[in-house]
């Protein structure tokens, strides 16, 4: 099997030693993406939407870098800090998924890096 780093400028930096993807065949594995933006390296968290927002773009970033878009994506994984924002990220999410949207799950968690409030991973088949 062939094994692939994606890399691209237009998301963040990985913030530790991991690869912002890895392409394995045709299956893209996308790290998990918080709300950093890749031109001034800062949050874009002043509400949960902006946050969301961000965070897909990162994604839809990497996801574009490796050949593919959001429907190509098969299992999205969100983490939140707050439960009560899953409304709001919804509204959001289904924005960028608008045709089969991938099987997912969500759960809420104590802590994520750089204290955001949200994160989100994909796996994509090209």
């Amino acid at each position: 099997m062939e094994k692939n780093t994606i890399y691209t400028t237009q998301a963040p930096e990985p913030i530790g030693p991991y690869s912002q993807a890895i392409l394995a065949g045709n299956t893209l594995y996308v790290s998990g993406q918080i709300a950093i933006d890749a031109h001034t390296n800062q949050l874009v968290n002043d509400t949960i939407e902006t946050e969301t927002a961000q965070v897909l773009k990162n994604m839809r970033s990497i996801l574009q870098a490796a050949g593919c878009d959001f429907e190509h994506v098969v299992k999205c994984t969100i983490f939140l800090k707050n439960f009560n924002d899953f409304a709001a990220v919804n509204a959001v999410y289904a924005k960028a998924f608008t045709k089969q949207p991938p099987a997912r799950e969500t759960v809420e968690v104590s802590r994520l890096p750089k204290d955001v409030n949200i994160e989100i991973s994909c796996i994509a088949v090209k």
